[in-house]
């Protein structure tokens, strides 16, 4: 069966965060400092329906959430900037997270900034791979990491014209 890309508020309060702390379960550290913000964001999405049906879905497989994606544009029509974006670590490794992101950008562009950004951190090389091979091109590493276990910062965009 072939994932499809749904509305966030067709799942349940809480589906985000869950699917956060599944997707970061590869280092503890990660759920120890961030699940309060992986709770609040999910509840700003669940509180806001018409954000999160316009700057995100998730992505199914046979009626389960296995991952998602979010975006936003305030920083609109200069940028916009992709936030959490996330697959479960049972379906890692099967191309759902680059279809995801492809999928992702696919809508973003349709709204014609400038840019699309998105930030990633050193310790989460399959992010890295995914957001290149959905187009995105390195700018820089940060001076400072968000935190010691999740190394650097590492910044890329895609541009208005780019390829792809």
């Amino acid at each position: 069966m072939d994932i499809e890309f749904r509305k966030i508020t067709e799942f349940p309060r809480g589906t985000l965060a869950a699917l956060l702390r599944d997707g970061y379960s590869f280092e503890p550290q990660f759920e120890r400092g961030w699940n309060r913000q992986w709770q609040e964001f999910d509840d700003f999405f669940y509180d806001n329906p018409r954000i999160a049906e316009s700057c995100g879905f998730m992505t199914v497989l046979e009626g389960e959430p296995v991952g998602f994606v979010t975006w936003n544009p305030t920083n609109m029509p200069e940028s916009i900037e992709v936030g959490h974006n996330c697959i479960s670590t049972r379906h890692k490794g099967k191309g759902y997270g680059r279809r995801q992101m492809q999928e992702a950008v696919r809508r973003i562009k349709a709204r014609e900034p400038e840019r699309i950004t998105v930030w990633t951190n050193e310790i989460c090389v399959p992010a890295r791979h995914t957001y290149e091979s959905a187009g995105f091109q390195f700018v820089e590493r940060s001076e400072e990491p968000i935190s010691p276990y999740a190394g650097e910062r590492i910044h890329y965009e895609i541009r208005r014209g780019a390829k792809r």
